[in-house]
């Protein structure tokens, strides 16, 4: 099977008061690009993240985003700084005693102090909370690639036609192209004899002139190799795997024989079914761009 670099997954799994979503897109890349976007208190698992997905993701700018939520009523608990608090008391006390002023410092206005009181988030056990995550991550991989794989077999359907029309100017280009040889010939030994009138007509030179003629025009390299572009192209499409990068090297090829079979083209209709051949592998090409 061969994968499209565009997809979509998501997933959702809660354990107890905790749930983390994670939510996958992807669109055209040459190379893997992958970003994350997560709570910074998940950071740590960066890397684990990245390791776990080069088992689904090959090629593709993949966007991640994950959000956690604890419910958890355990989660934070309150912390006392009783020496910050015993140096509040020590300066209060020394300022009521310069300027002959009542300490009357209450435990309800000391504790209102700065980093008197603190909010502190207990420490989460890493091993527990990689196994929520990572679940997550690879159920939304899992759906990632399914879209993946449904999106490819369309493109591998489409691209089999594409070829197929291919296929059929190569094979108009092969039948004509003897053609404008047997024509030129017959051009050429009538324009010879409008010239010389009754006069024998010399084969030797006529067979000399004809000669040079097709080996200028001859393309039959350029079509023996499309041809195994083509099939190649097909095989690799039948066959799956990560194929991106080699059709499109072969796309590569496939246009530059086209090319030379259109500047070589003598034939106003060969010219037009080697323009209507570079059409085709072009939009081979564009969706090539598209396999992962």
């Amino acid at each position: 099977m061969i994968k499209s670099m565009t997809g979509f997954g998501r997933s959702e799994v809660a354990q107890g008061e905790r749930k983390i979503t994670v939510e996958m897109k992807s669109v055209n890349h040459r190379y893997l690009d992958v970003t994350i976007k997560m709570p910074k208190k998940l950071n740590f698992f960066e890397a684990a993240i990245r390791n776990e997905l080069k088992n689904y993701i090959q090629r593709g700018k993949v966007d991640i985003f994950i959000t956690y939520e604890d419910l958890t009523e355990s989660n934070v608990c309150v912390k006392y700084n009783r020496e910050l608090a015993a140096e509040y008391m020590k300066y209060l006390e020394q300022m009521a005693e310069d300027f002959g002023l009542d300490n009357d410092i209450r435990v309800s206005t000391l504790s209102r102090y700065p980093e008197v009181f603190s909010m502190e988030e207990q420490t989460t056990d890493e091993e527990e909370l990689w196994q929520l995550l990572g679940d997550a991550v690879r159920k939304a991989a899992e759906k990632f690639v399914e879209t993946r794989v449904k999106e490819g077999e369309h493109l591998r359907d489409d691209l089999i036609g594409k070829l197929d029309d291919m296929l059929a100017h190569v094979d108009y280009i092969t039948e004509r192209s003897p053609q404008i040889i047997a024509e030129y010939r017959q051009k050429l030994e009538e324009k010879v004899r409008e010239l010389i009138g009754d006069s024998a007509v010399d084969e030797s030179r006529l067979l000399t002139e004809v000669t040079i003629f097709a080996d200028k025009v001859c393309v039959d390299e350029e079509l023996v190799r499309l041809r195994s572009h083509i099939a190649t192209t097909r095989e690799n499409l039948v066959q799956g795997g990560s194929i991106g990068r080699k059709l499109d090297f072969i796309a590569q090829e496939m246009n530059r024989e086209a090319n030379t079979i259109l500047s070589k083209a003598n034939d106003l209709e060969i010219s037009n079914r080697a323009i209507e051949l570079k059409t085709e592998i072009e939009k081979v090409r564009e969706q090539i761009q598209n396999i992962e």
